[in-house]
């Protein structure tokens, strides 16, 4: 019988990457966004991006996510090489925008229904996601709304749905809770981790709220001047730096602060 542990070696990584690289070209030479990721992802990790302003986690997740071609080095995402194979990546991946991406002339049903209907599903499978994901998502009494008419924390639970429309292995958030309330916060974190804890979703985010890649992420990465400065759990983190708080730890590894603090933490 295989062992635990043996089961869990046998189970190829979401994300591998090695050496991944991102030159720039301008009149003024070249700009090394990013110098030669190695990075792993686990299946149904929830993993944390951090790094001060253009340190070059953005543009490491947006060459994930095939939004942006690499320059160096090499990646597989959902078991599809990144640069031969960009539009298999995208068949198996999700990613929801910080600026979201609704229409403001459609309402929540017909948005859900397009987006199924893009990645190939019939009217009436499109119509049966459409239902699935705003039962779960409690988007049920909105769907006949206009997004424009809905707060802030029901716009992002109808990203998420439009993200999750495919039932992708692999979710990509940029900066997810940008201008919630705290409410709102709590709320989609508990959306992250039912995604997971229900559906083995993998999930990769950014975030400048420190308080919430502590709350959230099973790990982070760090990443600074375009490598990776630390990499390891919230707590391990803080423990490696004799820090109270990650964002002492941050500052620790990176010698700069993130976007300013948020000053409404979220209760967990």
């Amino acid at each position: 019988m295989a062992t635990m542990a043996s089961t869990a070696a046998a189970t190829p990584p979401v994300i591998s990457t090695s050496g991944l690289s991102r030159t720039f070209r301008t009149k003024r030479g070249e700009v090394h966004a990013v110098r030669g990721i190695d990075l792993t992802v686990a299946p149904g990790e929830i993993l944390g991006f951090l790094g001060p302003n253009g340190a070059g986690k953005s543009t490491t997740l947006r060459m994930l996510s095939t939004l942006l071609a690499p320059t160096g080095g090499a990646a597989t995402v959902a078991g599809h090489d990144l640069l031969r194979d960009p539009v298999g990546v995208r068949r198996r991946i999700g990613y929801v925008a910080q600026s979201g991406g609704v229409d403001p002339q459609e309402t929540v049903r017909s948005e859900l229904l397009l987006q199924g209907r893009l990645y190939g599903l019939t009217r009436a499978e499109a119509a049966e996601r459409a239902a699935e994901l705003a039962a779960e998502l409690d988007l049920t009494e909105l769907l006949d709304r206009g997004p424009m008419s809905l707060s802030g924390g029901q716009r992002r639970r109808l990203d998420l749905a439009l993200g999750l429309t495919h039932r992708p292995e692999l979710l990509f958030l940029d900066e997810p809770t940008t201008g919630l309330d705290p409410g709102s916060r709590a709320a989609l974190w508990d959306l992250v981790r039912r995604l997971r804890d229900r559906h083995g979703t993998t999930v990769v985010l950014t975030t400048h709220y420190l308080d919430e890649a502590d709350a959230l992420a099973d790990r982070l990465v760090i990443i600074d001047a375009g490598v990776v400065a630390a990499e390891g759990t919230p707590a391990a983190l803080k423990a490696a730096h004799g820090a109270g708080t990650l964002q002492d730890a941050f500052l620790a590894i990176t010698g700069r602060g993130p976007a300013p603090v948020d000053r409404a933490p979220v209760a967990v």
